[in-house]
């Protein structure tokens, strides 16, 4: 008989090995809504596989085709082009950055592996415009400067352009990205444009870069959308087609070809859609719960957070794809080495391991399917527990106690996955997905219920077919005159008006998330809804089309314009290092001089993150700069103060500001200029050299942009004034050995927007107002500026100087890089302590997991504090009996104000501090060997706790603990050493 619903629609998802399909009623109250699914291999013409799919559901399920209401599809396709690195698939991509005078020294694909920079590398311009934070111009966009970078990509053949912009997420009234594509469509008709407030948020340089990979997918995207549509005409199927987003919601055709950037995830939120739609099956109703979708594959298992709305948890701010930093929306996914091809094995000393390597989709090679490799899925038919899957008599030889052991070694690597995911300790449910998901057992701790619904493995393509109408409204907003709960209500009521728009039911469209961050004024919310069957309106903007102006203008005469990277040569072929190399590595030392290297500055900045103690902000825009400067074949040199001129001065200073603007109005000349102009306001003619305020952070590698040949050509001295990283200005050293406390020793200092801006401070009432003078002034420069402070002869420097710190950062980057490399990060805590020499000067204070973090801002600081729980012995990864890690109990309470500030161990009920400032606190990522910043604690991450005793210069005087200790920051705590100041080894002296 036909079935003849009329709410019918069909969701497919095309996989690396497989093509799911299945026709689902969403008919209200309908008795069985999913009518028929099916598994079909994927073909190399992914169309060909959609087809056998499709075809295959609509005659299991005996349907009239004309019922089906839509056809949507959730696809690996344009991911994988990237992923694979397949030039038939991508474009060169020309960049137009709008940014006026700033941000200009990390350029376009500077962050890019060599490998997709030389498939994707288009010509670069700098261009007038930005926005600074308040939203004022930076400077207005230019027409004429437009159109000339336009005669210049026309001479490149280039066919797609990405634009990007300083705060252009929040730029409402000047639409400057805009402006510049109707520009570019005025001139060149056929060529492609995609702005980047159309696809990512805050952060200039991950948005630029998702807007790249956008634009040169953009002609693939086009040829594979029509192959879908060709499809579905095959299949005489008349209705409306959709691509599947990365948040769970429909794509009309023309949304997808315009951003296949939005598809990249559009996998895994399609398990975790199709789970809540099982899971409210099964259930009779919505459970509107949080729980975690396991989704368990051939190879890996992808565990994301569902919430109680139904759509996935979104990750963090960050994230890396192909080796490129992107900060655009995608679900939060943890994803681990355990499929049910993944091999078992025994080693030598008996241990039993599981994955990572696996069999893939060639399962058939496995035992109980008369293979000859032990697997995963092995384990679970000896155990019995997956009846219907290989042959039971071919795994029965099998050891019980061997089972056992694999079923173990599955049971922790779930559990731990799940740990990691969890926002609480509260215990959650779990909706397992996937074909692998009869590894999982019944019961698993820290879950409250294991779930297998059914119709779970098909849950991708379930997920795509129940897939929703979204409005999304990310917005910075004025909150002067109205309270952030107002102004939240009109962004809300904003997101909806966009959702139903689209196609969006009025009767059922909800706010399914809505985030408020008050210190920016930003609103993130995104309202969804059931569709209509109404036409779907793009919801992303085409601007205002192009402007009459342009129009009259008929046809520019515009002269070229010559691109900033038309010289630029590099290699098309990433270098990558192993264990034997680093173990090999000798920095270059000539005349006393240490070259620095790629390899150099890319450890400095690890290690200066680590030396930050969870404060000074990232180095990486600031690493990414010195790298492009050695790649252009610039000069980076490091001496010791011992040659130091005996004559001459130092200038130190770094930059100033909110780490939150640095992430859009990256590092330019703003120091440089400062530098500049502190030498010519006090006339100097002898200053030889330079150094870093602070070791810690981004200012431990500022001084190297600004001392390289392409701009001073001056050495950086290896030291600085901190020997960590402070949240004032005036927490250094020179001030320790001030004799009075006016701040004579860190004035005159000059500060400079980087725009012409240029400010002096020669005198102040007390050391603490020169931090306060120069914060109000920096905010009037966009809260972004570089300050250099009063010029410090050598002998000044022999005094107040802590020596040797960018050797020290570079050793502590070196050990994390071998670490990962050799497969040893479980040992980092004993390699970080050797590369500090030694236990009398660091040690270990903690390790476990993060089980609170409080946050909270006061006068432009982040102040809270983290709690970190020790890991419970079934929690604790294996060991190597050779070198056994220390284990610990109870709990460590960090409170920070930017930088950590003190840690107490709980024990017992009783409270013991073990080490405070100035003493340094970093917390590191266990899983990765980097240091966390404040902003970057969240509930799971296993971490470690580095104690570092500080430099004499604070703890030699009463001047230095009241100015670096406690007492500074309001604690009245007597100052207990970690343990004896060891003075860092100079690599100078190591391999000259």
């Amino acid at each position: 008989m036909t079935v003849t619903h009329k709410a019918l629609r069909i969701g497919v998802d095309v996989g690396g090995t497989n093509t799911d399909a299945v026709i689902l009623d969403l008919t209200h109250d309908a008795p069985s809504p999913v009518l028929a699914s099916h598994k079909a291999q994927t073909t190399p013409d992914v169309t060909e596989g959609i087809q056998n799919a499709v075809e295959a559901v609509l005659t299991k399920s005996g349907v009239d085709r004309t019922r089906i209401q839509a056809v949507a599809i959730g696809t690996t396709s344009f991911v994988n082009s990237l992923v694979e690195r397949n030039a038939d698939k991508l474009e060169r991509v020309a960049v137009i950055r709008l940014c006026g005078p700033h941000s200009r020294l990390c350029p376009p694909f500077v962050s890019f592996p060599y490998e997709l920079r030389a498939i994707l590398e288009g010509p670069v311009f700098f261009a007038e415009g930005g926005l600074q934070v308040d939203g004022r111009e930076i400077s207005t966009v230019n027409v004429n400067e437009i159109r000339g970078f336009c005669a210049e990509i026309k001479r490149q053949g280039i066919r797609t352009v990405a634009i990007s912009s300083i705060y252009a997420p929040i730029d409402h009234e000047f639409r400057q990205e805009e402006q510049a594509r109707d520009i570019i469509r005025a001139e060149l008709p056929d060529v492609k444009v995609t702005i980047s407030k159309e696809v990512a948020n805050i952060g200039i340089l991950q948005r630029e870069n998702a807007t790249i990979l956008n634009a040169a997918l953009l002609s693939f995207a086009k040829s594979t959308v029509a192959g879908f549509q060709a499809s579905t005409r095959a299949l005489d199927l008349a209705c409306p087609l959709f691509l599947t987003s990365n948040d769970g919601t429909l794509m009309t055709c023309e949304e997808a070809e315009r951003f296949p950037i939005k598809t990249f995830s559009s996998g895994p939120t399609n398990s975790m859609r199709g789970a809540n739609f099982l899971a409210s099956l099964a259930s009779g109703g919505l459970r509107k719960e949080t729980a975690l979708v396991m989704d368990v594959g051939g190879t890996t298992t992808e565990i994301g957070v569902l919430l109680p709305t139904g759509f996935p948890r979104q990750a963090g701010a960050s994230h890396d794809l192909c080796g490129v930093s992107l900060n655009f929306s995608m679900p939060h996914v943890h994803s681990f080495g355990l499929g049910g091809g993944s091999r078992v094995r025994v080693d030598g000393d008996g241990k039993v391991t599981v994955g990572p390597d696996s069999v893939g989709y060639k399962i058939t090679e496995s035992l109980s399917f008369g293979g000859k490799t032990f697997t995963a899925t092995d384990v679970v038919v000896a155990e019995g527990r997956a009846p219907g899957v290989g042959d039971a008599s071919l795994v029965k030889h099998l050891d019980p106690e061997l089972v056992e052991a694999a079923q173990a070694r599955i049971r922790v690597m779930m559990e731990l996955a799940i740990d990691s995911m969890k926002t609480s300790t509260q215990d959650v449910p779990v909706y397992l997905v996937g074909g692998g998901a009869i590894l999982a057992p019944d019961s698993l701790k820290g879950v409250s219920k294991v779930h297998r619904f059914p119709f779970y493995d098909a849950a991708n393509a379930v997920g795509a077919a129940c897939a929703q109408i979204s409005g999304i409204v990310d917005t910075f907003e004025d909150t002067s005159t109205r309270s952030i709960a107002q102004v939240r209500k009109i962004v809300e009521q904003r997101a909806i008006d966009k959702a139903v728009a689209a196609g969006a039911n009025p009767d059922d469209c909800k706010i399914v998330e809505s985030e408020a961050i008050p210190i920016a004024c930003r609103f993130y919310v995104k309202a969804a809804g059931e569709w209509t069957a109404a036409p779907i309106v793009s919801g992303a903007a085409e601007g205002d089309g192009k402007s009459p102006e342009l129009n009259e203008a008929g046809k520019s005469t515009a002269t070229p314009s010559a691109a900033f990277n038309q010289t630029l040569a590099l290699p098309t072929k990433d270098v990558t290092w192993n264990a034997a190399d680093i173990l090999s590595y000798k920095p270059t030392i000539k005349s006393g001089e240490w070259i620095l290297s790629e390899i150099d500055v890319e450890w400095m900045a690890t290690g200066c993150y680590i030396l930050g103690c969870g404060g000074g902000g990232s180095p990486e825009s600031k690493f990414l700069a010195v790298r492009e400067i050695i790649r252009e074949g610039g000069t980076v040199r490091i001496i010791d103060l011992s040659a130091m001129e005996p004559d001459g001065v130092l200038i130190w200073g770094g930059g100033i500001g909110s780490p939150e603007v640095s992430a859009e109005r990256l590092v330019n000349e703003e120091y440089n200029e400062a530098v500049v102009e502190l030498i010519d306001f006090m006339k100097l003619k002898n200053c030889v050299a330079l150094a870093a305020l602070e070791i810690g952070g981004g200012n431990g590698m500022i001084n190297l942009v600004t001392g390289s040949s392409k701009y001073l050509d001056l050495p950086v001295v290896d030291g600085d004034f901190m020997g960590r990283a402070y949240p004032t200005g005036w927490q250094t050293t020179p001030n320790v050995y001030d004799t009075g406390d006016k701040g004579e020793m860190l004035l005159p200092c000059a500060m400079s927007s980087g725009d012409g801006s240029v400010t002096f401070m020669t005198k102040a009432k007390h050391y603490l107002d020169t931090d306060a003078v120069l914060r109000a002034a920096c905010v009037e420069m966009g809260t972004h500026a570089g300050a250099a402070e009063r010029p410090l002869t050598k002998a000044e420097c022999e005094l107040s100087m802590v020596k040797n710190t960018v050797s020290q950062a570079w050793r502590l980057g070196k050990a994390v890089a071998l670490a990962k490399k050799q497969a040893n990060l479980g040992n980092l805590g004993s390699i970080l302590v050797d590369s500090l020499g030694g236990p009398s000067t660091a040690k270990v204070l903690f390790s476990g997991k993060i089980i609170e973090v409080s946050r909270r801002i006061y006068k432009g600081h982040t102040i809270g504090e983290v709690i970190i729980q020790a890991l419970a012995a079934d929690e604790e990864e294996d060991e190597d009996p050779d070198h056994p890690r220390q284990h610990f109990e109870g709990t460590m309470m960090i409170p920070f104000k930017n930088e950590n500030l003190y840690a107490e161990h709980r024990l017992n009920g009783q409270a013991k501090v073990v080490a405070g400032v100035p003493d340094l606190i970093s917390v590191i990522d266990a899983g990765s060997g980097y240091a966390l910043g404040t902003p970057d604690y969240k509930y799971g991450l296993r971490v470690l706790v580095l104690g570092i005793t500080a430099a004499s210069q604070w703890t030699e005087t009463q001047r230095g603990l009241d100015i670096g200790g406690l007492k500074a920051f309001g604690y009245d705590m007597p100052y207990v050493p970690i343990g004896t100041y060891v003075k860092p080894m100079s690599v100078i002296h190591e391999y000259s």
